[in-house]
């Protein structure tokens, strides 16, 4: 299944079973293949829909109903269905899964996960926490695409006793992937992101539905008069509901301590505005401003103005 048969490289592993194939686990399939990654891939979904067009679209040789199936004899499993039932796949694949085999995810939060997942891991099995930090607010089979991972981040957050063989090799899967990889623990994780994804995602849905619900602008004019920063708002906002309920209720305690701290610099610029406090506001606005080049200059964005967006699988937004 590899998109570059021509290399005569041996893949680096036989048979990857991706447990969920929606933007996640779709773009890990096409990118896996475009470096000839992996021997095999299968895939597993509830979803008869999901299975099928997933199998059209070439993301796997089979696709099972059944998690279970698709780990047997797969030597990297990957989770990539949203947190909140990685318990009960868990439970199910552990007693299916292959000696020496390495065990990962793709989850927005990693405490819990390591909770809910760890348990049902049998010795000899080798599992290491992921995220990578990269995204589109689309979802489904259709929405992966190869470069999703090309100069991203991907975190990966072993226990202390996590195997450095089994480490390293899915480092080395990551960056042949395209991604730049950063180890650190799944605390530091949840905190770290619920910064910069969990709260301004949290921030987007709330702040699109004030905009609906204000009955004093119409439907009309919120759609009319979105290409300010609304609409990037409204971009964010439409990410997978079921993937973002599932990261607020498992990562609660980073999450709240964030909007405690928001809540508190919000005063602040509440009062300087009510103040005509003009310095200050100047001061933050600066600040933030510094923020945004260093994002750039980390090659985190582009400085282009890009309005309108760009159409096509390959437009990068929403990062995870």
């Amino acid at each position: 299944m590899s998109d570059n048969p021509t290399s005569a490289e041996a893949p680096m592993f036989k048979r990857l079973a991706l447990i969920g194939v929606g933007l996640i686990g779709s773009s890990i399939s096409h990118a896996a293949r475009r470096a000839g990654l992996v021997g095999e891939i299968v895939g597993s979904s509830p979803s008869s829909e999901t299975r099928k067009r997933a199998e059209e679209l070439g993301l796997a040789t089979k696709m099972y109903a059944d998690p279970s199936e698709a780990v047997r004899g797969a030597d990297l499993v990957i989770l990539c269905a949203p947190v909140g039932a990685y318990a009960a796949i868990a439970k199910t694949i552990g007693p299916h899964l292959e000696q020496g085999a390495i065990v990962s995810d793709v989850g927005s939060v990693k405490s819990a996960v390591v909770r809910d997942i760890a348990p049902h891991i049998p010795e000899g099995v080798h599992f290491i926490a992921g995220h990578p930090v990269a995204g589109t607010e689309q979802s489904g089979p259709d929405a992966g695409f190869a470069e999703l991972f090309d100069g991203r981040w991907c975190i990966l957050t072993p226990e202390a006793d996590a195997d450095e063989s089994a480490l390293a090799q899915l480092r080395t899967f990551w960056e042949r992937l395209g991604s730049d990889v950063e180890i650190m623990s799944p605390d530091h994780h949840d905190m770290v992101l619920a910064i910069t994804s969990h709260v301004p995602h949290l921030i987007a849905y709330n702040i699109v539905n004030t905009a609906a619900h204000l009955e004093r602008v119409t439907d009309k004019e919120v759609i009319k008069f979105s290409a300010g920063g609304f609409r990037d708002f409204t971009r964010i906002a439409a990410s997978d509901p079921v993937m973002w309920r599932d990261v607020f209720l498992n990562n609660k305690e980073a999450v709240l301590e964030m909007l405690g701290r928001f809540s508190e610099d919000l005063v602040t610029l509440q009062r300087a505005i009510r103040f005509g406090d003009g310095a200050t506001l100047e001061k933050l606005f600066t600040d933030a401003r510094t923020i945004r080049r260093g994002i750039i200059q980390a090659s985190q964005d582009t400085p282009q103005p890009d309005f309108g967006r760009r159409a096509g699988a390959g437009a990068k937004s929403s990062a995870r």
